[in-house]
């Protein structure tokens, strides 16, 4: 990065010609002073003649000075100035130092020594003035020095001569030190440019960066719109086919049936479970979790873990170990259940022998939950990049056995959100230790009652209306609510749902969240509400895991399920909706 000289002098002279004008007026001070001081041989009239063309010297090139700074320097003028300024200051220079041959007397000690002083006292004072541009503040030094030499050589008297000499050497010095003060000016105007380029680099650097921010943001929402829609044309199909093998489970079938249905519905489980992945991820990103804390005795959720984990860990040959506790944590049991399995099934998926140890350590005022494994272990460098969203190690392949890279995410986004810093600390070949720091409960946690779901689900005999635009989910919701002793009745947009609940009012009201024409279930309930003229009980289903989606259909006020929705949680959530209404009423 170079400053071309042109530019360079241009900016020297701009320098020079900002100098000129703090010196106008101290030297007319000083010699409207001499003029009233010496009285020479020659008269006053000759100092003040000499005073006239010192001031109108000085006054003309600090009014040249001010008329070429109303307009930038460019360097197209550089050379045409250097000569101008030569001139003017050569000039100038021989106008002072005239001073010495109206001033210098050898009868008048005095007056001599003030002329020495003063020329010496301009001399020295123009380096700073016009050592910006050397050649200038070269010819002034001669033109004053020299006439101040020339005169006393020729005096005749040896102590005059000998202050000529003195005058040429001072001269040289000021020519050595006019040098360095010029080589310090070029140094710092470089300087100065550089740090102009530096600036205008940034500029550009940061205009690049923020256009690389914007486009990876676009690109960021573009995949999480993808992302969005493709989840959402999966959960459809996958979310009937979960119905209908629920309709199909309760018919009569054969040996070799019941086996080919527990395979498809075992397909079908680790299809939802990915999905429920993405949902969790998407959850976090909308930030429509919110924590509900509480006291609770960990040693509940480590023997649910163990129970759901530990067969996959037996199936490769590892053994699993859950070290029990007595310790009780305040925290959202749910959160921190769904962070602690996603850290299981990640040491079980990168784990080839050796084993798992769930253990809880209590450390004061907290306690430190961690997950060992002997697995592959991770490198210094990636043990962060391993909580990016899709990051895997040893999955080029992408084998979804190894599931999506969105489990060490997911859990990073609620350890955050719980306040519970998540740590990890591994070595490549040896294994990891992921650990989890929650607060202990302050206070003995209450006793949950856990209910056991029955074997056989008593019938719920409700009118049912199921708004869906997708055939397949309107057909398999039929046949299973038929199974639960429910009449069914199917639409598919508002304007049908409408026409049913006028002929058979509803008891409950199934609604996917987006239905056709822009219309939302949100939307479909409200009117339905409206026209029986009830607060009828509603249940919102949504295949939808777009931020933007969830947080309105949270916002709704009705409760929202997510597909594909387990038959289980349909059950649940409609036997509840059930008993609530009839409690009301």
């Amino acid at each position: 990065m170079s400053t071309n000289a042109p530019q360079l002098q241009a900016e020297q002279i701009t320098l020079l010609l900002r100098n000129m004008y703090s010196s106008l007026w101290p030297a007319i001070v000083v010699a409207l002073a001499l003029a009233y001081t010496l009285e020479p041989a020659h008269g006053k009239f000759t100092v003040l003649c000499w005073a006239i063309a010192v001031i109108s010297s000085k006054t003309f090139a600090t009014w040249d000075a001010q008329r070429l700074l109303a307009q930038p320097i460019l360097p197209a003028q550089v050379p045409a100035l250097v000569r101008r300024l030569l001139l003017l200051n050569a000039i100038d220079g021989i106008a002072w130092g005239a001073l010495a041959w109206v001033g210098l007397d050898p009868q008048a000690a005095p007056a001599s020594v003030l002329v020495i002083a003063v020329l010496s006292g301009i001399v020295g004072n123009s380096m700073s003035l016009l050592s910006p541009v050397l050649p200038v503040f070269v010819v002034f030094c001669v033109g004053e020095l020299g006439m101040l030499a020339l005169k006393a050589w020729t005096m005749g008297e040896l102590a005059y001569q000998a202050l000529s000499v003195a005058a040429l050497a001072y001269l040289g010095s000021l020519l050595s030190q006019g040098y360095n003060s010029a080589r310090a000016t070029r140094a710092a105007i470089e300087l100065r440019f550089e740090n102009i380029d530096l600036i205008e680099m940034l500029k550009v650097e940061s205009a690049r960066a923020s256009d690389a921010r914007v486009a990876a943001e676009q690109a960021n929402h573009a995949k999480s719109r993808f992302l969005a829609a493709a989840s959402h044309d999966l959960r459809q199909p996958i979310h009937a086919q979960s119905l209908f093998l629920e309709v199909l489970a309760r018919s009569a079938l054969t040996p070799e049936q019941q086996e080919i249905l527990g395979n498809a519905r075992a397909a079908g489980l680790a299809s939802a479970e990915m999905l429920h992945t993405l949902l969790d991820f998407s959850r976090i990103e909308a930030g429509v979790v919110d924590p509900q804390p509480e006291a609770f005795q960990l040693q509940t959720l480590l023997t649910k873990i163990e129970s759901e984990l530990a067969p996959q860990a037996n199936a490769k040959g590892l053994l699993y170990r859950t070290r029990d506790s007595t310790v009780a944590l305040y925290s959202d049991p749910a959160l921190l259940e769904l962070i602690l399995r996603n850290l299981v099934s990640n040491a079980v998926r990168y784990t080839e022998r050796g084993g798992i140890l769930v253990a809880c350590r209590r450390r004061r005022d907290h306690a430190l939950l961690e997950v060992w494994d002997t697995g592959i272990g991770i490198a210094a460098e990636q043990q962060e990049n391993i909580f990016l969203e899709f990051h895997q190690l040893g999955n080029p392949e992408r084998d979804r056995q190894k599931g999506l890279g969105l489990g060490l995410s997911i859990a990073r986004g609620l350890a955050q959100l719980l306040g519970h810093p998540l740590s990890v600390v591994s070595q490549p070949g040896r294994g990891s230790v992921f650990r989890l720091r929650i607060p202990l409960a302050q206070q003995a946690p209450l006793h949950r009652h856990v209910r056991k779901r029955p074997q056989e689900r008593p019938t719920l005999g409700l009118r049912v209306l199921v708004i869906d635009d997708d055939q397949a989910v309107r057909s398999a919701m039929q046949h299973l609510l038929a199974q639960w002793g429910c009449l069914c009745m199917v639409a598919e947009d508002l304007d049908s749902a409408l026409e049913l609940s006028a002929q058979v009012p509803p008891d409950i009201i199934i609604s996917d969240y987006r239905l056709r024409a822009q219309r939302t279930g949100a939307e479909a309930i409200a009117t339905l509400r409206a026209q029986l003229g009830r607060e009828l009980p509603a249940l919102l289903v949504t295949g939808d895991t777009a931020p933007v989606r969830l947080r309105e259909a949270r916002a709704s006020g009705v409760p929202l399920l997510h597909k594909p929705v387990a038959p289980d949680q349909l059950y649940a959530a409609l036997a509840e909706l059930a008993n609530h209404d009839a409690a009301q009423h």
